[in-house]
């Protein structure tokens, strides 16, 4: 790939500030330079208006989950009876409809500026649990999928044993289980094999959560990536009902159960984080592991509001997840910590806009493994996303607010260009691949077994 100059009107450079008239010189898939003070664009580089940022990183997706937007909000229920519905989604599936879907899925991401996805993968078998002639086949496709719409993926490849704490799968379950933590290891150890020299590719593993892996099976999985310095990702503490099973059978809350086996940690995610002890918020923060905040899944799934101000100050970087794909805009997400802990505290100001920005990008790709990522430096990944400051939303921004502007008032509509890892693969509003919404219909129609 040549060499090739972004003139960006405003960036926002390190340490945190909005800087005008950058010059960015991207080098194959990397940034190469960055000069701010650029006052006019030079002969050929390519002008980005409004302000740019680094890549947005989707720390936490079920990409199939997607196809449930709208159907889910017709009746009354909890997590528990949408649950239902996303197993009879998971039952449609295939290799190819989950290879459109996903590709529609992340091309949708890359519209809203996202240029890095965690997918935690784990729809892996064919119905009944029977393994594919190839048992990495979906997780082929989610990967091909991501390739296809620009992304970088860290495909979070999840051990998922049991229904429930002591409950075997059942029905459509079974596509997602390996037997044993050995077995998943060994699946696992193949998939890694296949891209372990891919730059654009992490694989990285998950325990579900302690509802789906037995304890005495976690320490597989942490061995695993303790072994090949990879991430690993659990759903922790996102349903009461979750706490007291494992509290009732371990004496333990979820958070304590991954710290007793080796779970938690600096390349360690927990995802969720809901509801937590303060010891539990100790242990997330002491042992450094990251905690994804999903807040428009988890006010769509009644869920609850988790203490990321707390979790953060006791050394716990927050990411950013859009996880069911209620919504797909991590602006929203963003802003969204924020008004959480208004209501919840009846006060304002718990995160500046700085902090947040940083947890969509820097800390965000940190956890996914792409630590060269979320950053306009010289050496990162030349991820650049340039967001509309003449919209209907972001009119009347001044210098002095502009990152308040994006975090508290931009949408995904506002992303007017994507360049991820050097390839421009949005412009104008317009993803490379064409239209994305007929594409979302028709790959949505086909697994709902819905009519042309």
């Amino acid at each position: 790939m040549p060499e090739l100059n972004y003139w960006c009107e405003l960036a926002w450079l390190p340490p945190g500030e909005a800087v005008k008239g950058v010059l960015v010189t991207v080098t194959d898939s990397m940034i190469s330079d960055v000069v701010p003070g650029v006052a006019e664009p030079p002969a050929g580089a390519v002008r980005l208006a409004g302000l740019t940022l680094p890549g947005l990183a989707n720390t936490h997706s079920h990409a199939f989950h997607r196809a449930l937007r709208g159907v889910t909000q017709r009746e009354k229920g909890s997590f528990w009876t949408w649950r239902e519905q996303m197993y009879t989604l998971a039952a449609t599936l295939d290799p190819d409809s989950y290879l459109a879907l996903a590709r529609a899925v992340y091309a949708e991401m890359a519209l809203a500026g996202i240029t890095c996805v965690g997918e935690f993968h784990y729809l892996h078998h064919a119905p009944g649990g029977r393994p594919y002639d190839d048992p990495n086949v979906m997780g082929h496709a989610l990967v091909r999928a991501a390739r296809e719409a620009g992304l970088r993926i860290a495909l979070l490849d999840t051990c998922y044993l049991t229904g429930g704490i002591g409950t075997p799968l059942t029905g459509v379950q079974q596509r997602f289980g390996d037997g044993d933590a050995e077995r998943w290891a060994m699946r696992a150890e193949a998939l890694l094999a296949a891209y372990r020299h891919e730059k654009d590719v992490e694989i990285g593993v998950a325990v579900h959560s302690v509802r789906a892996v037995p304890a005495e099976q976690m320490p597989v999985i942490g061995r695993f990536s303790a072994h090949h310095a990879v991430p690993a990702h659990a759903h922790v503490s996102e349903q009461r009902g979750e706490n007291s099973a494992c509290v009732e059978t371990y004496t333990a809350t979820p958070v304590e159960v991954l710290c007793e086996h080796d779970i938690l940690g600096p390349r360690s995610t927990a995802v969720h984080a809901t509801h937590l002890s303060d010891v539990d918020i100790a242990l997330l923060g002491q042992s450094g592991t990251h905690v994804c905040m999903c807040p428009t899944t988890e006010r769509d799934l009644a869920d609850g509001v988790g203490p990321a101000r707390k979790l953060r100050d006791a050394g716990s970087p927050i990411t950013l997840g859009t996880d069911s794909h209620a919504v797909i805009d991590l602006f929203e997400e963003a802003r969204a910590v924020e008004l959480n802990e208004r209501l919840v505290s009846e006060q304002r100001g718990h995160w500046t806009a700085a902090e947040l920005l940083c947890a969509a990008t820097a800390d965000g790709h940190s956890s996914l493994g792409f630590a060269d990522a979320g950053m306009l430096v010289p050496g990162a990944w030349a991820d650049l996303v340039s967001v509309r400051l003449d919209s209907v939303r972001t009119a009347g921004a001044s210098a002095h607010d502009l990152a308040e502007t994006v975090v508290f008032a931009a949408s995904a509509a506002d992303v007017h260009s994507v360049v991820s890892g050097g390839r421009r693969i949005v412009e104008d509003g317009r993803h490379v691949l064409g239209d994305v919404g007929a594409m979302l219909g028709e790959a949505i129609a086909a697994v709902r077994g819905e009519g042309a």
